[in-house]
């Protein structure tokens, strides 16, 4: 399940995803509100780490 990263190492966003999909699986498609709010954290987690690993480019 999720885990919280260390400060030092922040998690890649396919490993922040195959929580996602954990968590979809284990809850069969309908997240109950404590799993909601777990589904919205893991969600931010990946959108961090989806815009720090895609590179940008100068114009």
């Amino acid at each position: 399940m999720a885990t919280t990263p260390s400060p030092d190492r922040r998690r890649t966003a396919d490993e922040v995803n195959e929580d996602i999909r954990a968590l979809w699986l284990r809850a069969g498609g309908r997240l109950r509100p404590d799993e909601r709010a777990l589904y919205e954290r893991l969600v931010t987690e990946w959108a961090e780490a989806e815009a720090n690993s895609t590179p940008t480019h100068a114009a």
